[in-house]
């Protein structure tokens, strides 16, 4: 009844950093997803290991990666555009901006249709494929051409939005892990995601964290103030950090339309412990408790596994697959 799945990234294995070809990229993938098939994984993701970026692992690339092969985006900034990007609040985090916008935004070398089909084929499992946020995307840039956050928002969610309409994955899944800081800006975060979602040609999804930068939590909202940023989202489901948030925060999500499906994210991935089986169930019977199990389509982690050692990764997936069985009285 309750469907397991992942966010999205895995560990990038030592091997293809050091021998980094399409081949060997192809071939890593292809472990990646039997990996998730062998633990029981039900929805499967192709570990976003092509956008890793040694010079910015922070992220596991899932800004840069979207917007240097951007039309308008030079990624070499003036000492006076990096100082003007630093000045703006939320971004100390990072030394510097993925890129700085200096005229109207195109596809350029972006392709993800060629992404998605690396893996493709390579199971017959349900697939997800998975693209950040153009909300997130505008509030990295440094913006010296639109001046403007809706314009850049909507701008970036036209060119998301042709890229995944050639894309036929079961479910596409949009990130977003800065509008949970930034509530006020819910609104124009909401119509950038559902811009992009009207070129999903199957199920649509939105995955919504407090940050994952190197294993550190960014935002410091709650969902309190989210609730009517998730209502306005043209979802089918959305996938939500849980395992690291209050308790008390589940009840909130009563509020959620019951148009959209529930995922609830089990597996706390800021930590290196494993969870049991037994951890696992009592937090699904939690939510179940609190929301209805009729809500909950999914479990998963709360972000994606970059970040870890992948024997924790792996070994908090068997957690997570072996957890959903023990709630549904399967055997262990």
């Amino acid at each position: 009844m309750i469907q397991t799945t992942v966010v999205g990234s895995y560990p990038v294995p030592t091997w293809l950093r050091v021998f980094s070809t399409r081949e060997s990229l192809r071939d890593a993938i292809l472990a990646v997803i039997k990996t998730q098939e062998l633990v029981g994984i039900d929805v499967v993701a192709d570990g976003e290991l092509y956008r890793w970026d040694i010079n910015h692992a922070e992220t596991n690339g899932m800004i840069d990666y979207f917007v240097k092969p951007l039309d308008g985006v030079n990624s070499l900034l003036s000492r006076e555009q990096l100082e003007r990007w630093r000045s703006k609040p939320g971004n100390e985090f990072r030394a510097k901006p993925p890129g700085v916008v200096i005229g109207a935004l195109g596809a350029g070398q972006l392709n993800l249709a060629e992404d998605y089909a690396l893996y493709r084929n390579l199971t017959a499992l349900p697939k997800k494929f998975t693209v950040t946020s153009p909300y997130m995307l505008a509030k990295m840039l440094a913006d010296e051409h639109y001046y403007n956050l809706e314009d850049l928002v909507l701008t970036l969610s036209e060119v998301l939005r042709d890229q995944v309409a050639g894309i036929d994955a079961d479910i596409i899944q949009v990130d977003e892990a800065n509008v949970t800081g930034h509530a006020e800006d819910g609104p124009i975060a909401a119509a950038g995601i559902n811009r992009v979602l009207e070129g999903v040609q199957r199920e649509k999804a939105v995955h919504l964290c407090y940050g994952n930068y190197g294993g550190q939590t960014i935002q410091k909202g709650a969902y309190e103030k989210l609730i009517g940023f998730l209502n306005a989202l043209n979802a089918d489901h959305v996938v939500l950090e849980i395992a690291r948030r209050p308790e008390v925060e589940l009840t909130l999500l009563k509020d959620v339309k019951p148009e959209i499906g529930l995922g609830i994210g089990v597996i706390d991935i800021k930590d290196n412990e494993i969870e049991t089986p037994q951890t696992v169930a009592r937090r699904i019977e939690k939510a179940a408790l609190t929301l209805g199990v009729e809500r909950i389509r999914y479990v998963h982690p709360d972000c994606g596994f970059w970040m870890l050692p992948r024997s924790v990764a792996d070994g908090k997936m068997r957690a997570l697959v072996a957890g959903r069985n023990l709630f549904e009285g399967r055997q262990v």
